[in-house]
């Protein structure tokens, strides 16, 4: 999975749990895409200070992820359902018993991820 789209996701999941400062910080670095140096002079703070708290709110995004796997599920049930769209969107007069049971197998699938 591309980075960004990792630490966006990861935010998404979990950044309310985030302190505020922290919250602001990573959200210029991450969804707006500043420079350390910029976000280092609005904050007064060092380019290091910065690098330091983006190292560090990765470590505990990615740590609520270990432990509550929310971003993993979100993927999970996401791709089934993509798959879902696929038969639905290449159903070429195949037998509709076998089209309703792979159906219920993806759906039954995502209840348990629920």
């Amino acid at each position: 999975m591309d980075e960004i789209l990792k630490q966006t996701l990861l935010y998404d999941f979990y950044g309310e749990l985030l302190t505020s400062h922290q919250k602001e910080i990573y959200e210029q670095v991450v969804l707006e895409d500043y420079s350390l140096s910029e976000i280092a002079r609005d904050a007064g703070i060092s380019r290091q200070g910065v690098h330091d708290l983006i190292k560090r709110c990765q470590k505990i995004l990615e740590g609520y992820e270990e432990k509550l796997h929310l971003m993993e599920r979100f993927l999970s049930v996401k791709e089934k359902v993509r798959k879902m769209d696929d038969l639905l969107e290449n159903y070429e007069g195949e037998e509709e018993k076998e089209l309703i049971r792979k159906m219920k197998e993806l759906s039954g699938a995502i209840m348990e991820e629920l």
